[in-house]
């Protein structure tokens, strides 16, 4: 499996495992833990400025949410520029604009540098309102984008068969091939000399005055510096209060009349559709996105790719439906993402979260931040991202809500899990969580009758996993660790499997 989910991304055939023989007892300059856009970025811009760096990935590249994107280059935000002015203010509105220019920019000078074949292409973006209250949002997005001076021009025509009521054009976005592209910046870090291990898991830290030790699945290695490029990092901090895991929805499909829309598109709806093309294999496929909900908060995901699919058909002339996928984000309470130095350290650890549906964007210009700060030792957006950043105003609602919900899940979980008496009560196909005797158990049962019994605590904040049907995973819905059935670990913040309690077994 070269992904964190059971199906299968329209990117997937270009992820391979990529991995270097590496002395791990040398002690090198920057250690990055993740080996996604994020990490990889990074680790070759540091490389590009003389370190000596190494990319430690639990899997292998591209297995996260790199590898589950769709790969949409935007330099306007899921936090619009009006709720930024509102926030933050407009000159911070300003600055926030300016670093999704700057990141597209990024990305078009690695490949022109690299002469990279990466499908990219700019685009116009189509964001459009379906009915009146819609109107009132664009409405607002328009005009905060007109204080920050970012073009957005109003148009009666859109290039989707979707009725609207009002629309606007954005033009110089983008797409590309996100594996096409991290895969070129990896054989372009491996050339400078830059390492890269593969399925090793980071389980901790250690900070000292002039290095840190990373403890790993293949021991401990030292840096003097650590970049943990995985969402949220482990162990127990701040971000965890501060950013809520997501799941999001995508599909790719071949329409009838092959009348594809060559450019970006998005409704207002909540949660949001978003539609690009992609040519694979000399063939365009429609991808559609959207149906996001809290992780494991939806009670049957399939239901999600239902819909997402009806939505789909409802509009286009679909022919196949070729893939599906899901993928995760992390939602920042106050719309920002954290980039900088992690809470709680001193100078030399690091830290990239809170993209929200913008992750092309954010982590590469992740890359940039780290950059600027561990060589030059400043960045233009360090207090803008800084992590440890407190707005008593911003986010200050759903900071309360998401711990509240966060409390209530781990509560209600652990008090009105279903008792069972036997095994046999779980039906074929069927997954569930459930009490027996004193212990609170995970169980899958596949068709052939083949039981996986897992602990359903998760190990890192001992929360009630629930299942996800779609990816055939067990996901926490408290800080969005995941696990496959066999309760092996997917995704962080957790370090550690599910306690498997017998193997395999039929009944």
């Amino acid at each position: 499996m070269y992904r964190d989910g059971a199906r299968k991304s329209i990117w997937q055939d270009e992820i391979k495992k990529n991995s270097t023989e590496n002395d791990l007892s040398q002690w090198f300059d920057t250690a990055i833990v993740g080996g996604g856009i994020t990490g990889v970025s990074t680790a070759l811009k540091l490389q590009e400025s003389g370190q000596k760096c190494i990319i430690l990935e639990a899997a292998n590249i591209g297995f996260g949410t790199t590898g589950g994107t769709t790969a949409h280059l935007n330099d306007f935000f899921d936090t619009t520029f009006a709720q930024a002015i509102q926030d933050f203010g407009l000159e911070n509105a300003k600055l926030y604009a300016e670093s999704g220019k700057d990141a597209i920019q990024i990305i078009e000078n690695n490949i022109t540098r690299y002469s990279i074949n990466c499908d990219f292409a700019r685009k116009s973006a189509y964001l459009f309102a379906l009915d009146e209250d819609q109107e009132k949002r664009l409405k607002d997005i328009v005009t905060g984008a007109a204080q920050i001076g970012h073009e957005m021009t109003y148009v009666n025509e859109i290039p989707f068969p979707i009725p609207f009521t009002e629309a606007v054009l954005i033009p110089g976005q983008g797409q590309f091939h996100p594996i096409k592209y991290i895969k070129a910046l990896c054989e372009a870090f491996i050339r400078l000399g830059g390492a890269i291990e593969g399925k090793c898991v980071c389980e901790n830290h250690e900070e000292h005055a002039d290095h840190v030790v990373l403890t790993t699945s293949k021991g401990d290695i030292m840096a003097k510096n650590v970049i943990y490029a995985t969402h949220i990092p482990p162990g127990s901090n701040l971000l965890h209060f501060t950013n809520a895991p997501y799941r999001s929805y995508a599909m790719a499909f071949t329409l009838k009349d092959s009348s594809f829309p060559r450019d970006l598109g998005y409704d207002l709806c909540e949660p949001y559709h978003y539609y690009r093309i992609q040519e694979m294999n000399d063939e365009n496929l429609l991808i559609a996105g959207g149906e996001d909900h809290k992780t494991g908060h939806s009670d049957d995901t399939g239901e999600c790719f239902s819909k997402l699919e009806n939505y789909v058909r409802e509009h286009f002339d679909v022919e196949t439906t070729y893939y599906s996928w899901s993928s995760q984000y992390y939602e920042p309470i106050d719309g920002f993402p954290y980039i900088g130095k992690l809470p709680g350290t001193k100078e030399r650890i690091f830290v990239a979260t809170g993209f929200r549906g913008n992750g092309m964007i954010f982590g590469t210009l992740s890359a940039q931040i780290f950059h600027d700060l561990i060589v030059t030792g400043k960045s233009k957006y360090e207090y803008l991202f800084s992590p440890a950043r407190i707005k008593p105003i911003a986010g200050f609602s759903d900071f309360v809500k998401e711990n509240t919900a966060v409390a209530f899940d781990y509560v209600k979980d652990k008090i009105f899990v279903e008792k069972i008496d036997s095994l046999s009560e779980i039906k074929p196909g069927e997954a569930k969580v459930f009490r027996y005797e004193s212990d609170h158990y995970a169980l899958y049962k596949e068709l052939n009758g083949t039981f996986h019994l897992l602990r359903s605590k998760c190990p890192h904040a001992s929360c009630e996993v629930r299942w996800n049907s779609a990816e055939l995973s067990w996901d926490c819905p408290c800080h969005g660790s995941r696990f496959n059935i066999n309760g092996k670990l997917l995704t962080g913040p957790s370090t550690k499997n599910l306690d498997k309690i017998f193997p395999f077994q039929k009944k």
